[in-house]
């Protein structure tokens, strides 16, 4: 502190003097009445605090009391006791006081009981001895006494609910009686707890009233002594006193002045009690410490509450002066908020940067290392010292192996942000792909001042990416290019050979009676049959050449740089004999023939479309023909004409015969084994060849056209039966019905789907459209209109055979897309093939991504259930539950049980 000596103090005592010896003769009558305001006012105090307080003590007493009958609660008859123990206190030291013989000592503690300030507690005691019949004190203890009776109630209210709780006697009629007799005597004490306020603070006030005119009048005396004469003592040092005003009260800080010796606040400027709010004169005898929330005026730093409740950092300096004979403390107090704000802010920053988990790098405007944070030195295994003052672009490049250009400086400095991936290494020499942003910090000028740098490592992100565009482009059984890819590469080499002048030549292979592999063995024998004759096929090429999967068990190879397509021929030969070879499966060994069908440019076709179409049917005529035997494509390739029109005329006559039917897949719930769904599969009973499988009629259906008046009646069929079993008043199922692609493109396609939907009266949402991936392809730009249709419809649509064919993940962005059908193909390895175990995983996880909902078909094991439960998968197909059924067994799958349960019920697994 600094002490300062007031150096005009004997000047302005020698002008003074004069009032002085006026005010001699009042200052005694004003010292005696000052005294009996202070002790009056301390007894008002008193007088309000203690009916503040006992009108709040009756009201908790009768809430308490209320809610202990209501529950019960022991914590609600303490607060009753504790409230009623307060009332019971001043009742005594009121009664006391009247019977004119009590004891000082005894009252004074009973009225600190009920919480009366001490100070005023004397005069208290002084007024209701002496004063009892003064104006409204008299009809506030009348009003106080009437009460008496009903407060005594609630104690016997109170034992009788103790009493019934303890004993658990209580009725809830008793409660009922007993919470009506509190609400009638609280309508009897409430408007007299009123009137004894409302006559205390009348009282208050007709003795503020007395207070007023007896010191208004002993001012006026003693103005008329000395008014005169302070006038122009007045007129002397009013200037002074108003520079000091002025400079006082327009200060930006808090200006407290204090009492040395008390510690109490004499006078408080108007910043001062802004920041408090409240006014000056609340301010004035206040202990200055008392203030403060934390710290003290003396520590320099601590806090002052707001009006709001908030804190604000105060910094205080203080000064000690002399104003007359007392030692007064002047606290200058300070705002610090901004400077508060400001630390935490750095504060918060230097954290955020420590624990961020991304690397982030500051450097000056020269690139150097200032600082890094952890996730940084744990990326690259450079500690901040061994960075700091070098540039941190020196172990970054471009993934190409170029420096940084530049070019990229320039473009952050005239205050663009970059963000692009680079190749950085790391302390032992190894490197990893980067993503790097870096932002500008700049200076009141513009200039950069520094720089940061925000980096992940994105190995794993790119490996994903990388693995998807595999997938996307291969097929994930057999590794061989899917049909998109295929034609993309041959439509390349077609454009090199047309600049070359050279010949390109497309090889068609199918395997002869593949599906008998698959149905007398099983689908995951088929599979890796396919497996080894893809390596078979790959064993036979040369770098520059590309085999592909098609189809089940179709495959295309690309010869490319020949001179005609006739040198295709050895290549062809040579394949033919290698997969003639028996396969080793390690249970079974195999013999399978293929049939080739060869088409080259120029000769016959353009493009990649044509020549693989053209390459089919010189494979066709390879399998009519001969089998396990090659074909060049001519066009007189046609010798089948005849076969497929009588196939046609009986497919048309089939539709008329009514010789197809339906048998329904079911697909169950993976998590709870119910049946949600069926699946419509078609079958075709020929009157002489029997049983015709779909995928001999199917094929040549389409391609003939009719596949779209047998998908319509499908479509028709599988809902009128789902109608039947609404009548039979069956579980409510989803029905999957299988469209091609020549139906789905068809125009009156989505008229037939509304059509059939309206008459028969199945909601759309009951109805799933299953296309495959093949199919979408097909549509090509009418692909998303469609989509967007069936979604306006209401209707669903499930991608069937996803990952077989192309993959493309556009496809599950499309309108209507809600399902995703994984291929048995992927599901036949699981669990212990890890490349189907990844690929599932992958397709589950892009499906919920995208709020897909997951169906897996071709389950036939437990081990294969459980990976696709624990993966997620929603729904499975599966021999393991269920072979296709007839609609009269689906129906007795879900007849409810003789207990009544609409539970739809699991086929039991064909267990071994």
């Amino acid at each position: 502190m600094r002490r300062l000596e007031a150096s005009h103090q004997q000047l302005l005592s020698r002008r003074l003097r004069p009032l002085a010896y006026a005010l001699v003769a009042v200052v005694g009558l004003i010292l005696t009445l000052t005294w009996v305001a202070l002790q009056t006012q301390v007894t008002l105090a008193g007088f309000l605090n203690g009916e503040s307080l006992w009108s709040k003590a009756q009201k908790q007493s009768v809430i308490d009391l209320d809610a202990y009958a209501a529950h019960g609660r022991p914590a609600d008859l303490a607060g009753f006791r504790r409230n009623y123990a307060v009332l019971m206190s001043d009742r005594w030291a009121r009664d006391a006081i009247a019977s004119g013989d009590f004891s000082h000592a005894d009252v004074n503690d009973a009225f600190a009981r009920g919480g009366v300030i001490p100070e005023a507690i004397p005069g208290m005691v002084f007024i209701f001895q002496y004063f009892d019949g003064m104006p409204y004190v008299r009809e506030a203890v009348s009003e106080w006494r009437s009460v008496d009776g009903s407060l005594a109630d609630l104690e016997d209210t109170a034992d009788r609910l103790e009493k019934g709780y303890g004993a658990g006697t209580l009725q809830a009629s008793d409660i009922v009686l007993e919470r009506s007799r509190i609400a009638k005597l609280n309508d009897y004490i409430e408007p007299r707890a009123k009137a004894f306020s409302l006559y205390i603070a009348n009282g208050a006030s007709w003795l503020g009233r007395v207070l007023f005119f007896t010191v208004l009048g002993v001012a006026a005396l003693a103005s008329s002594l000395w008014l005169r004469m302070a006038g122009r003592i007045l007129a002397g040092i009013r200037g002074t006193e108003e520079r000091y005003s002025l400079l006082f009260d327009s200060a930006a800080d808090a200006i407290f002045m204090v009492d040395e010796e008390t510690g109490r606040i004499l006078d408080a400027n108007r910043r001062a009690a802004s920041w408090l709010g409240c006014s000056r004169e609340e301010l004035s005898g206040m202990e200055l410490a008392a203030l403060f929330v934390d710290g003290s005026p003396h520590t320099g730093v601590g806090s002052l509450r707001n009006p709001d409740g908030s804190l604000r950092p105060v910094e205080t300096q203080s000064s000690l002066v002399v104003w007359g004979a007392r030692q007064v403390s002047q606290a200058i107090v300070r705002d610090i908020s901004d400077r508060v704000a400001m630390e935490q802010e750095r504060k918060i920053a230097s954290e955020a940067l420590a624990s961020i988990a991304e690397g982030v790098i500051i450097a000056d405007a020269d690139r150097r290392v200032t600082t890094a944070n952890a996730a940084h030195t744990k990326l690259t295994g450079f500690p901040v010292q061994a960075l700091r003052r070098t540039r941190f672009d020196i172990t970054r490049t471009l993934p190409d192996g170029r420096p940084l250009p530049q070019s990229l400086w320039d473009d952050i400095a005239a205050g663009d942000n970059w963000v692009g991936e680079v190749e950085s290494r790391r302390a032992d020499g190894s490197t990893y792909p980067e993503l790097m942003s870096i932002s500008t910090i700049r200076d009141r000028d513009g200039r950069p001042q520094h720089y940061v740098a925000v980096v992940s490592d994105i190995t794993a992100r790119k490996a994903d990416r990388q693995r998807l565009q595999h997938l996307a482009t291969h097929d994930p059984l057999t590794g061989l290019v899917t049909r998109s890819e295929f034609e993309r590469r041959c439509a390349e080499a077609i454009t090199r050979a047309a600049h070359e002048r050279g010949a390109v030549a497309v090889l068609f292979v199918d395997l002869d009676a593949f599906k008998v592999v698959n149905d007398s063995y099983s689908h995951a024998t088929g599979d890796a049959l396919l497996m080894r004759v893809a390596e078979r096929i790959r064993a036979q090429l040369s770098p520059h050449d590309v085999a592909g999967r098609i189809g089940g068990d179709e495959f295309t190879v690309l010869l490319a740089d020949l001179r005609s397509r006739e040198e295709a021929l050895v290549v062809a030969e040579t394949m033919l004999a290698a997969l003639a070879r028996p396969f080793d499966l390690g249970d079974y060994e195999l013999y399978v023939s293929a049939s080739i069908g060869i088409a080259g440019y120029p000769l016959d076709g353009n493009d990649a479309v044509t020549l693989i179409a053209n390459a089919d049917a010189a494979m066709y005529v390879a399998k009519t023909e001969e089998r396990n035997a090659l074909r060049f494509y001519t066009p007189k390739m046609h010798a089948d004409a005849r076969r497929r029109l009588k196939l046609a005329s009986e497919l048309r006559q089939a539709l008329i015969r009514n010789e197809f039917y339906l048998v329904y897949q079911p697909s169950i719930e993976m998590k709870s084994g119910r049946i949600v769904a069926v699946e419509a599969l078609i079958r075709w009973r020929h009157p002489e060849r029997g049983n015709v499988a779909p995928d001999e009629f199917i094929p040549i259906a389409e391609s003939l056209g009719l596949i779209r008046q047998i998908d319509q009646w499908v479509l028709e069929t599988a809902c009128r039966q789902l109608l039947q079993w609404d009548e039979a008043r069956l579980p409510p199922l989803r029905m999957a019905v299988n469209v091609s692609a020549g139906s789905f493109g068809h125009p009156d396609f989505l008229q037939g789907v509304c059509q059939a939907l309206q008459e028969i009266g199945i909601p759309p949402k009951r109805l799933l459209v299953e296309l495959t991936e093949s199919a979408i392809l097909r549509l090509g730009e009418d692909t998303e209109r469609a989509m967007l249709a069936l979604h306006n419809l209401g209707v669903a649509v499930a991608i069937d055979d996803f990952g077989t064919g192309y993959s493309s993940l556009a496809y599950l962005k499309l309108p209507a897309v809600a399902y995703l059908k994984i291929d048995r193909s992927f599901v036949t390895g699981l669990p212990m093939n890890a490349n189907d175990v990844a690929i599932t995983e992958a397709m589950v996880a892009i499906a919920r991504s995208l709020d897909l909902h997951t169906i897996a078909e071709g389950i036939e094991t437990e081990g294969q259930h459980e990976f696709l439960l624990r993966a997620g998968c929603q729904e499975g197909q599966g021999f393991l539950y269920s072979r296709p059924l007839p609609p009269d067994e689906i129906e007795r799958l879900l007849a409810p049980r003789t207990t009544g349960s609409k539970r739809l019920s699991l086929v039991p697994p064909k267990r071994a």
